[in-house]
């Protein structure tokens, strides 16, 4: 009897899983998507959402333009809905990055990205609750916000589905089939599948799934961990979507009146995601909430709603990795550092032309090959604030 066949394997079914799921199937090919627990259970049900185009790497903001392409207009692209909710995006940095804020604010700008340089008397009469005085310019995002990242992998893979897609979970992966270095296909504790094409979207297990294809993969698995806070019921307007490098998090709006808050340090790596249970580790909370009130000082008379906590893959340079690796027909999507939610539909699109016509599509991401791990030339933001990944 034979196995099963399927025209591409994808391992993992987050974001990017059902991304690339998504557009193979624009392209008329009917892959298998396999993944160990459920749809979207791993970092992509954790993640914060942000949906912003500010990044220091213009390959990234690129990404991230494309693809809010898709969140504006995603009932007419993918169908469904994914959540996106317009709230406007400020980037806060210190003051001795002023002068990379404002290359980065130009360079978005060239791409044509909706984004400006404003002072902080302009954050300040964007959002009143917000403590001004310790930096002097600020980029500004009025048309981003966030996304529901459940929403955005079910759509994603319900449309992939219906054009042939299959999706089976609590399937695990256990090798890695090769015949004259070429992959064939993949066992699993289920079945079998045969396929000339296997991708591996595992995230924070991508080293592991990596292995098995003899492809040494240098992601660490990075924890990050969130909470929502009650706003007070005087709190007034709820405040935009903010990544405040000064503080180190990032913060947004929650409906329910509540605001979600990450901090950018402290994210330990090397953790065994098998062990994760959910929620944050002691003394999260504490750092947290001295920061945010920092920022905004209202929510000193707010209160802990919940925490949240999972895990992504991280690589030496806190980029992701993309592209064919080891035995042909085997390639990578992950290594995405905490920040690949909101550039899953372009990376997808991208990832699917260069497996489909041997070259990405429009946006060039071979800058994000493996290879660059080997040669020692990782990727460094000539305009970077210092960022801890």
């Amino acid at each position: 009897m034979s196995n099963p066949t399927a025209d591409a394997i994808i391992i993992g079914a987050g974001v990017h899983g059902a991304s690339l799921a998504f557009h193979l199937s624009l392209r008329g090919l009917k892959p298998v998507v396999l993944e160990r627990r459920f749809l979207a259970s791993e970092a992509s049900g954790y993640s914060s959402g942000l949906v912003r185009m500010h990044y220091d790497l213009e390959l990234e903001s690129r990404l991230a333009w494309d693809s809010f392409q898709y969140f504006r207009s995603w009932s007419e692209i993918v169908s469904g809905d994914c959540g996106f909710t317009r709230t406007g995006f400020i980037q806060l940095a210190q003051s001795q990055h002023n002068d990379h804020l404002q290359h980065n604010v130009a360079m978005q700008q060239r791409l044509g990205i909706p984004t400006l340089l404003i002072t902080g008397d302009d954050v300040s009469r964007l959002a009143p609750s917000l403590f001004v005085n310790d930096f002097e310019f600020a980029a500004y995002e009025p048309e981003s916000g966030y996304a529901d990242p459940t929403s955005t992998t079910r759509t994603l893979m319900d449309a992939a589905r219906q054009r042939g897609a299959r999706l089976i979970q609590e399937c695990q992966v256990t090798g890695i089939r090769i015949n004259s270095d070429r992959v064939t296909g993949v066992n699993t504790d289920h079945d079998r599948f045969d396929s000339p094409i296997v991708i591996n979207a595992a995230g924070a297990w991508a080293a592991w799934v990596a292995s098995m294809a003899g492809v040494d993969l240098p992601v660490k698995t990075w924890r990050h961990e969130t909470m929502f806070v009650r706003r007070p019921l005087d709190f007034g307007p709820a405040h935009p979507t903010v990544i405040d490098d000064i503080n180190s998090m990032y913060f947004r709006p929650e409906t329910g009146n509540l605001t979600l808050v990450g901090l950018e340090d402290g994210n330990t790596r090397g953790e065994s995601p098998e062990e994760n249970t959910g929620k944050a580790h002691p003394g999260f909370v504490e750092r947290a909430i001295e920061r945010l009130t920092r920022r905004i000082p209202a929510l000193e008379n707010g209160s802990l709603h919940s925490t949240l906590a999972g895990f992504d893959g991280v690589t030496p340079d806190g980029h992701p990795v993309l592209g064919p690796a080891g035995p042909d027909g085997f390639y990578l999507d992950c290594g995405f550092s905490g920040t690949g939610f909101k550039i899953a539909p372009a990376v997808g699109s991208n990832l699917v032309d260069w497996i489909v016509d041997g070259e990405p599509g429009s946006i060039d991401i071979t800058a994000f090959s493996p290879g660059r791990f080997t040669t020692g030339n990782l990727i460094v933001s000539q305009y970077s604030y210092d960022k801890v990944f």
